[in-house]
């Protein structure tokens, strides 16, 4: 059967606005949570059901990304009540987000089920620890470990240092530059009730934390929490009878990787990351630009990676990414405003969710922060975005997500206000 006349080969058109993000919830961000990652996996799911007033029966598709701790779909549906057509558990890092919002589109639009709920719940700081230590570290060397353990390269710090040191040398980059995205990130954190951090921070803060692999300070990397977090994908159709005004997902790219997929430094550049490769898939799908968007939610394990990706993205030219963080377009207030939850260097880490999540909210215009509720039990926003106060994008209509798991693999989406 030939595509629909709209359409070509490489750019599904007839998928723009076609599926929504309905339903997203969370459990607190951390440490020590004292329970599974099976009870508070329930307790996401249920929660974003809630929010999207969907029942057990409603939802039937579930992905999950389940790396270190996690707990199978299987299991958390039938605590749930809900009995599923279709589930897969996967992993594949902090690309996986996006990835599998792609997958759910994918698998509705193959008639294979209505409605998925996609979960990540992890005890990140109690139990396995990204980094290596912690109550369960211990793991066998296979798979990439044996690329990367030889060299010293247990952790995410130091796998990526090589790409931000070159980055550093090719581009005359400074670190007080690229400390500014913890500096706004933090001030976006402030006003979010949520966030595991809420302290402000300065450029000297970030330089004067503790070198952890350089150029790497303590402050330019992620907080480790636990928690668990859900988003809840159904059709463009069915969410208008829902809760609220639906995300509208306009364009997805999943896991695309630079040409090397096992050792990326040998093929190049190495400041160069999978977005430069994403970028030619999202926006195309998308039918928008770089230009379009109102905020963007940019993987932020440390303050390198949101740098790095607004590059290749396109945000900015190339080798100009220190003095596009550091300029004040990424604030709430400025032109585009970046993770405005504060994201994983402030809120907490889920491996992407929390920023869908954030932009899902902003986009429906009731993000939670410190502004007063009105008589009809919404919040007033104020936009007066000094500590303590407000976080609500004025007016947002368009925003990006853009999924890291290492320099060499990626996934992105962009979505609007319905």
């Amino acid at each position: 059967m030939p595509l629909p006349a709209d359409t070509d080969a490489t750019t599904p058109k007839y998928l723009r606005d076609k599926y929504a993000i309905v339903g997203v919830g969370e459990t607190t961000y951390t440490r020590g949570s004292g329970r599974t990652t099976r009870a508070m996996g329930t307790v996401a799911i249920r929660n974003a059901m809630q929010d999207a007033g969907l029942k057990p029966s409603e939802v039937d598709g579930m992905l999950s990304y389940s790396g270190n701790d996690s707990t199978p779909s299987t299991f958390l549906a039938g605590d749930l009540g809900i009995r599923l057509n279709f589930f897969m558990d996967v992993n594949g890092g902090g690309s996986s987000t996006e990835a599998l919002i792609g997958i759910a589109i994918g698998i509705m639009e193959a008639g294979m089920c209505r409605c998925v709920a996609i979960f990540r719940s992890m005890n990140g700081y109690s139990q396995v620890r990204i980094g290596g230590t912690g109550a369960r570290s211990a793991a066998p060397i296979n798979g990439d470990a044996l690329h990367g353990r030889v060299y010293g390269w247990q952790s995410a710090g130091q796998m990526f240092a090589p790409t931000f040191m070159r980055h550093m040398y090719e581009y005359g980059t400074k670190p007080e530059q690229v400390a500014m995205v913890k500096v706004v990130h933090s001030e976006h954190a402030s006003n979010n009730p949520k966030a595991f951090y809420k302290k402000r921070y300065t450029v000297d803060d970030v330089l004067n934390s503790r070198m952890i692999c350089k150029p790497l300070h303590l402050l330019d990397c992620c907080v480790e929490t636990d928690n668990a977090t859900c988003i809840i994908v159904t059709s463009a159709d069915r969410a208008r009878n829902l809760r609220h005004t639906p995300a509208l997902i306009r364009g997805v790219v999943g896991r695309c990787s630079k040409p090397r997929a096992d050792m990326h430094y040998q093929c190049g550049p190495i400041s160069r990351v999978a977005g430069y490769y994403a970028k030619d898939i999202l926006w195309p799908n998308a039918g928008v630009g770089p230009e379009d968007i109102d905020a963007v939610g940019a993987y932020d394990a440390f303050t390198f990676t949101s740098m790095l990706q607004l590059e290749d993205y396109g945000f900015c030219k190339k080798g100009e990414g220190g003095e596009y963080v550091s300029s004040g377009i990424t604030r709430l207030g400025g032109k585009r405003p970046q993770n405005t939850s504060g994201g994983h260097l402030c809120e907490g880490y889920t491996h992407g969710m929390n920023m869908v999540i954030e932009n899902v909210r902003q986009l429906r215009h009731d993000v939670d922060d410190y502004c007063p509720i009105g008589p009809d039990g919404k919040r007033q926003h104020t936009f007066d975005y000094r500590e303590g106060g407000c976080r609500q994008v004025r007016n947002i209509e368009v925003t990006a997500n853009l999924g890291w798991a290492n320099p060499l693999t990626g996934s992105a989406m962009v979505m609007r206000r319905g």
